[in-house]
């Protein structure tokens, strides 16, 4: 688990489809009231957290025309968007993702693709 000191979560600079989570806190309990271990949340389980922070999406390579040499070549790299936003509550896989601490909170980092389905709510109170 990666420990990092800061006090501004916005020098956290996400790359490529990368998301950062803040993680709910999964429950202790079964339904009949029974209290699990600490290990016994399987990998498998679905878990859900706020989306902190997006990544930038996707890179599209650089189209070059050669046959219209007036356009500026610029090789600034484009991304298509991620469909998170930060506040979203998001519903994800725990594989893949990496536990880290900041400023002794627990986020993960976890690529798009471990996310199932986002929950947006305007009138949630905000991060």
């Amino acid at each position: 688990m990666l420990k990092l000191k800061d006090k501004d979560l916005s020098k956290i600079i996400l790359i490529g489809d990368r998301l950062l989570v803040k993680p709910s806190k999964p429950t202790q309990k079964t339904d009949t009231g029974l209290y699990l271990p600490q290990g016994m949340h399987k990998k498998e389980e679905l878990y859900t957290g706020y989306i902190m922070k997006v990544g930038p999406g996707y890179p599209i390579p650089a189209v070059n025309d050669m046959d219209e040499p007036w356009k500026d070549k610029s090789e600034e790299v484009k991304y298509v968007p991620l469909q998170p936003k930060p506040g979203d509550l998001a519903v994800y896989l725990q594989q893949n993702t990496y536990p880290l601490v900041f400023n002794n909170q627990d986020y993960v980092i976890l690529p798009h693709s471990a996310v199932l389905m986002l929950l947006r709510d305007e009138d949630l109170v905000g991060l």
